[in-house]
């Protein structure tokens, strides 16, 4: 490809010019200044992706029939699966946290994150503490404004650092509130001995090697979810192993997944995979009825797009409660 091909030379279009380009494509505006203050707030470059899942069989050719409301509606179901998602991963995330530090401080003490032999790479233990060191160095940098906002209630983090001078950085049960997402999976990945993933991920419901893949996928969904990216239609790039120990709750009939090889490509294993982890961490969860709820509630939007079968409620798994 010759550098001139590879030149951007496209320019910067108004919202009417971008709407005159659906239009010229197909798409029907009965209320264009509607259509152009939702155009202004949200953009055309993120409902273009959208607009794109109502083309025909013709790149730029939009089915006949189709409405701004049509583009809108499935752009607001996915908001709503972004936060429903957002949601379960929150409350994974936190749990995940929670037994990583409370384990290993009950065979180290508080301080465990500090010994080396906790960890199978040196370069994950090395970036966990820089890490740490990081957060505290912010931290002491906004002490003095959060000493004038009158607020009684501290951080854990901002009292340790304003009560306490050794150890310097504070213990596991502040650290692990402040670490990022990729980093508690990190440390998950690099526990020694191996002995303790397993512990970790029996909290959750499932194994280790069941878990590590889990949580890539989590996330990879979570950046989409927290950059409100389109996660309906999303291919992920990293999708979460099927289990195969009969101890992981999984679906009643797994072959709609195993069956159908090109479902595990799209978002419904990941839904699945949630679900597996509330049914043992919150077991009176009704995440997976909200789920439905909102599919219910949409129905125009093809669910097929994430990889989500006919009928797909009508598993026992998605109502099931642990004994």
């Amino acid at each position: 490809m010759s550098e001139a091909s590879r030149f951007y030379s496209k320019p910067a279009l108004t919202e009417g010019e971008l709407l005159a380009r659906w239009q010229s494509r197909g798409l029907e505006l009965p209320d264009e200044q509607r259509a152009l203050r939702y155009l202004r707030h949200i953009g055309y470059y993120r409902l273009s992706a959208y607009v794109r899942s109502f083309e025909g069989g013709e790149r730029d050719i939009i089915r006949p029939g189709t409405t701004f409301d049509d583009v809108l509606g499935l752009y607001v179901f996915d908001r709503k699966l972004r936060l429903l998602v957002l949601d379960a991963i929150e409350r994974i995330e936190v749990a995940l946290r929670a037994s990583i530090s409370d384990h290993l401080a009950r065979i180290d003490g508080p301080h465990w994150y500090e010994n080396s032999r906790h960890f199978t790479t040196r370069t994950t233990h090395s970036k966990l503490l820089a890490d740490v060191n990081e957060i505290l160095r912010l931290q002491r940098a906004r002490r003095p404004e959060s000493g004038l906002s009158g607020d009684r209630f501290v951080s854990a983090l901002d009292y340790y650092v304003g009560h306490f001078d050794k150890p310097v950085r504070p213990p596991t049960w502040v650290v692990f509130e402040e670490l990022s997402f990729g980093t508690i999976r990190a440390v998950f990945d690099a526990l020694a001995p191996r002995d303790l993933q397993s512990k970790v991920a029996r909290s959750l419901g499932v194994v280790a090697p069941v878990l590590s893949s889990w949580l890539k996928s989590y996330q990879r969904v979570r950046n989409i979810c927290a950059h409100h990216g389109r996660l309906w239609n999303c291919g992920l790039g990293v999708y979460p192993a099927l289990p195969k120990s009969r101890s992981i709750v999984w679906l009643d009939d797994p072959t709609v997944i195993t069956g159908e090889p090109w479902r595990r490509q799209r978002l419904y294993p990941v839904l699945v995979s949630i679900q597996t982890i509330l049914h043992t961490i919150p077991p009176r969860s009704t995440w997976g009825t909200r789920l439905h709820d909102l599919f219910e509630a949409s129905p125009d939007v093809p669910l097929s797009g994430m990889g989500v079968p006919d009928n797909w409620f009508d598993d026992p798994f998605w109502s099931r409660r642990p004994q």
